[in-house]
């Protein structure tokens, strides 16, 4: 009896947890299958790492509402998306479309990923070059190892 209990605990946890409520849902399969896959895509506002799909958010509750409300008045998955991109800006979609105002969202992270390493090799050949320059003459090292051999001795 253990191990059956303990097998549904596991298959519970295993799944997905989703925050799409009984009421939410249509009735209509092949709409709800779509609003399930437009909700994958959209971005919580408030959440803002989470699909709308998984956030529990009240704002994210009201975005699945408003995408099946859409689908069920016609619209294509295309013209939701659009409509929720005017109302919420480009941030609403997890790909945003690459365009002027959304290249430091597609290139920034590159661009600061390349000034670090070229920033680290920087500081490394500096290193390199003044470890290199610190090198002293026979004769300088011999007044410095006299010099500690005095401090030494007067002590």
């Amino acid at each position: 009896m253990k191990r059956w209990i303990v097998a549904v605990l596991f298959i519970f946890l295993a799944t997905p947890s989703l925050a799409v409520e009984p009421d939410e849902m249509l009735s209509d399969p092949v709409l709800e299958a779509r609003a399930r896959a437009l909700s994958k895509e959209v971005r919580c506002v408030v959440c803002q790492n989470q699909d709308i799909d998984s956030s529990n958010a009240g704002v994210a509750r009201d975005l699945r509402i408003l995408v099946r409300e859409r689908l069920v008045a016609g619209d294509t998955d295309q013209e939701v998306l659009d409509y929720l991109v005017v109302r919420y800006g480009d941030f609403v979609l997890f790909k945003p479309p690459l365009k002027p105002s959304t290249y430091l969202l597609w290139f920034g992270p590159g661009i600061v990923l390349l000034l670090a390493i070229f920033a680290g090799g920087r500081a490394l050949a500096r290193a390199r070059n003044t470890a290199n320059a610190v090198t002293l003459s026979p004769q300088d090292e011999a007044d410095v190892n006299a010099y500690l051999a005095s401090k030494e001795g007067d002590q």
